[in-house]
């Protein structure tokens, strides 16, 4: 293996977990995270010399991560209803180690980031579970800083709308 090889071997390494995080707290399923993962490393890979190496990286990894996640949106609708019903079934099966309180906030709100529009939940899911900056966000998904905020603000709206009844809790 060519020395930029390894070195691009251990940018991957040191970053899967980064990538799968976010593939799964875009998606929220293991299965479609996997997915993602596999298909980013991948396309890092293959256009490692197409990087250009005035970007961070990670800027670039997410732009890569986050654009697959969009098109996963646009391509699996019907895949997606199938295996929330085979993890529906799988769920049954293994007993979840969080008291049943928390299993059920945890579920509602993840239910209500997955039914805010796309380009909402991407940039909550990076601003809130990657700890992203507007900046880095508009860097990692091609938007402009003025439209992030603005998605966040409404994302986080919409999010205190469905949710409003957990603020007494």
């Amino acid at each position: 293996m060519a020395p930029h090889h390894d070195a691009l071997a251990a940018l991957i390494e040191r970053h899967q977990e980064r990538i799968w995080t976010l593939a799964y707290h875009f998606s929220g399923r293991c299965h479609d995270a996997d997915d993602v993962t596999q298909e980013a490393i991948l396309r890092i890979w293959r256009s490692a010399g197409r990087y250009g190496a005035n970007g961070r990286f990670e800027t670039w990894l997410h732009r890569v991560v986050t654009n697959l996640c969009m098109d996963g949106i646009r391509r699996q609708r019907r895949r997606r209803r199938l295996a929330a019903r085979e993890a529906q079934r799988h769920c049954l099966c293994e007993p979840d180690p969080l008291p049943s309180e928390q299993r059920e906030l945890r579920q509602r709100v993840r239910r209500a980031i997955r039914a805010l529009p796309r380009r909402q939940r991407l940039a909550v899911v990076l601003h809130r579970y990657r700890s992203l900056s507007h900046h880095q966000i508009a860097e990692a998904t091609g938007w402009t800083e003025p439209a992030v905020e603005s998605l966040l603000v409404r994302a986080y709206a919409a999010l205190r709308m469905s949710l409003h009844d957990l603020r007494d809790k």
